[in-house]
């Protein structure tokens, strides 16, 4: 007896975690997921799996052309896993995948999370064509119209934005026609009120492919579900604003460490200052980034036993006597939003002197006089970190 090959996937985080499922929009391999799953891991065992004719999915494991069997090989991919009950994620067609089974395998999805996706993806006709096209032609065609569909001005260029397009490129046309046949027949308008998973919506502000009407659309027959719109993003949101689509999951999801450490790295920093940083994460620096606000704000910083104000004493301290003069300058602004004031922060720099040296101390003298005078003017601008 032989057995249909399963979606190529990956399997990261504990295989004891709750299991969480991904799933990718038409035309990207599971890469779409790659800056959040650092951070999804830490709680979760996270299995991102290819749709067929994708990454590394043959075509032909999908008979017939139809979201419902696609979600048959998710279920399949679960199986083997001996995944009972997971959460599920999904780009596009890989939401349109997750809601189809939120509807009619209720018991198997714990948690749903609907990202730049619909209940119905337009009229049939124009996808039928699409795939008739792509059967015809191949993909060249809508290659070159993937940065205009998928991402923001600018967005193409980066390294994360290439690496999609060039997914998009190695598609076997045969899947991903087929693909576009089951998007074709898929409309779930009618039963959104089934669907009783807690659910969050998340939509791209510049999502020209599903606009955030369609995600409002979910949000109104999805009962108790939670709508969150992102700005500055398009159809990939998980690739364009990785940091604000992991905050949003994890705290549908029940992940409290990076939530809480967001809030506190924000109180600390400042609003400008973490924006700045959430801007420029990239899948390179996203693993650095949830370390720095799970564990040290999320772990440290919400600790109760010191207050602010002596974390700023303790931080300030060790700052001076490593030589960390970018990282320094920072905590003297935040040391001023804790509480202390600038007499306090000469008495901490005095107690450096004599206990990591007057050369450090005097560096570290410098660094704060200029940014306590910055500080006093009201065209002051955060420190970049």
């Amino acid at each position: 007896m032989t057995t249909s090959p399963l979606l190529h996937h990956t399997d990261d985080g504990r295989r004891d975690a709750p299991a969480l499922l991904l799933g990718p929009s038409l035309g990207t391999s599971l890469r779409l997921w790659d800056a959040l799953v650092p951070g999804l891991a830490r709680g979760h065992r996270v299995v991102r799996y290819d749709l067929p004719g994708h990454g590394g999915t043959p075509a032909a494991v999908l008979g017939e052309p139809t979201v419902a069997a696609l979600a048959a090989l998710v279920l399949e991919l679960a199986d083997s896993l001996g995944i009972d009950r997971f959460a599920y994620a999904g780009d596009s067609l890989g939401g349109a995948v997750g809601s189809w089974l939120a509807v009619h395998h209720p018991e198997r999805v714990a948690s749903l999370v609907l990202v730049c996706t619909s209940a119905r993806f337009g009229e049939p006709g124009a996808w039928h064509e699409r795939a008739a096209r792509v059967r015809a032609e191949g993909l060249d065609w809508l290659v070159r119209t993937a940065p205009a569909r998928w991402f923001t001005p600018g967005y193409e260029g980066t390294d994360a934005g290439r690496a999609l397009i060039a997914d998009h490129a190695e598609a076997d046309p045969a899947g991903y026609a087929a693909c576009c046949d089951a998007l074709a027949g898929f409309d779930l308008r009618a039963d959104l009120g089934r669907i009783t998973a807690p659910t969050l919506v998340v939509a791209g502000r510049q999502d020209a492919a599903t606009p955030p009407g369609h995600a409002r659309q979910l949000a109104d027959g999805i009962a108790d579900s939670t709508l969150v719109e992102i700005t500055g993003a398009a159809h990939l949101a998980p690739a364009e604003q990785p940091e604000r689509v992991l905050r949003a999951m994890l705290d549908h999801l029940g992940s409290t460490a990076y939530r809480d450490g967001m809030t506190v790295r924000r109180a600390v920093l400042g609003d400008a200052h973490v924006d700045r940083a959430v801007a420029g994460t990239t899948a390179f620096t996203a693993p650095f980034q949830d370390l720095i606000t799970r564990y040290a704000w999320g772990e440290i910083w919400t600790r109760p036993g010191l207050d602010r104000r002596t974390r700023s004493c303790v931080t300030l301290t060790a700052l001076v006597a490593l030589g960390h003069h970018d990282e320094l300058a920072m905590h003297v602004r935040a040391a001023r939003t804790n509480g202390l004031t600038a007499e306090e922060i000469q008495e901490v720099l005095l107690q450096t002197a004599i206990y990591c040296g007057v050369p450090a101390a005097n560096t570290a003298f410098a660094i704060a006089r200029r940014v306590l005078d910055e500080l006093e003017r009201p065209e002051d601008r955060e420190e970049e970190a």
